[in-house]
């Protein structure tokens, strides 16, 4: 009976052990947890061999003086639970354990997607720039190509307007500042 109980705890044991756990990208982290669930394995197989021993030195001290004999089975029965007992902690150890191992591989997993993540105010501040810039070229365009300048004139002051802390705000000042000083220009050249 007392057999019986130590082969289900050996069962429940491999049980809760459960199958192999893939390797993770780290290999030398690998190999230090499967140690330490091999030496926790090692612990509980030596437990249970321990709890083994003693129901054979119980069997061997049934035959002798039954007072005797039931001191020393009350005592292997202490023992028997006390090995549970170690046999239960260990187990829970080996389950804290894993848990761990996975959270700890989840948690690399998550560190190393946001890692790849780039930051999302400088995306925003790129297309900003990059919005500035097109009204500018456009402006540009107007002025330059087009001699639109009341509309190139406009469309720099929008860029003042929607951007005026952006490098693109300063060169729609500059691009205004020059249509201005070319039309005041003109206009003297057509006094003389």
């Amino acid at each position: 009976m007392i057999e019986d109980k130590i082969k289900n705890l050996l069962y429940e044991a491999d049980q809760t052990a459960g199958g192999p756990v893939p390797l993770s990208a780290n290999l030398a982290a690998a190999v230090r947890r499967r140690a330490n669930r091999r030496n926790i394995v090692n612990l509980v197989v030596r437990v249970a061999a321990a709890a083994v021993v003693l129901f054979a030195f119980g069997l061997w001290s049934f035959t002798a003086k039954k007072t005797r004999d039931r001191q020393r089975i009350l005592a292997l029965e202490m023992q028997i639970e006390q090995l549970k007992t170690q046999t239960c902690a260990t187990l829970n150890l080996i389950r804290e354990v894993l848990d761990e191992d996975r959270k700890q591989r989840r948690l690399n997993e998550l560190q190393a997607q946001l890692a790849s993540y780039s930051d999302p105010l400088r995306e925003i501040q790129k297309q900003v720039d990059k919005t500035a810039f097109i009204l500018v070229y456009q402006a540009n365009r107007m002025y330059r190509e087009l001699d639109q300048k009341e509309s190139a004139i406009d469309a720099y002051n929008r860029v003042i307007e929607l951007f005026p802390q952006n490098r693109w705000a300063e060169v729609a000042r500059q691009r205004i500042s020059e249509i201005q000083n070319n039309q005041l220009n003109n206009s003297k050249g057509d006094l003389i």
